[in-house]
């Protein structure tokens, strides 16, 4: 019988452990214990559990520098979520108009400060369903 464990360590010591995509000795994306992105991938759960784990990071992070995110109606959190997702809370704090806006329920205001940032040029009709979302508030 195999002994998982003692496997893993051995497949650790062998393989490595990245947590950043590398290219491995034949050119293939790799990362993790020599996950070959390029011609495996993710399965669909694995997928999952990534974006459960980025959100939780979204989460955290609102938590952290926007207390009132979570006392938005359900909408236009889930537009500030969205954005903080695709941008990160460094640049995602650099729209303090549209903070503002949303902070005191101005959502027509606030989704106005989202469309005329250069963000929304880059992702076009993303843009304009998370605007549409802010009104919804």
């Amino acid at each position: 019988m195999v002994d998982w464990d003692k496997l893993k360590q051995d497949l650790i010591l062998d393989e490595g452990l990245r947590l950043k995509p590398y290219q491995d000795t034949v050119g293939k994306t790799t990362i993790g214990v020599g996950r070959n992105l390029d011609d495996r991938g993710l399965s669909k759960a694995e997928a999952d559990y990534l974006l459960e784990n980025d959100l939780g990071w979204v989460r955290v992070e609102l938590d952290r520098k926007a207390k009132w995110w979570r006392n938005l109606p359900e909408a236009p959190a889930r537009a500030l979520v969205n954005m903080c997702f695709n941008l990160g809370w460094p640049r995602l704090s650099g729209f303090r108009n549209m903070l503002a806006a949303l902070e005191v329920g101005d959502f027509d205001q606030a989704a106005d400060h989202a469309l005329e940032s250069r963000w929304a040029t880059q992702v076009g009709n993303r843009a304009v369903r998370i605007a549409d979302l802010i009104r919804e508030g």
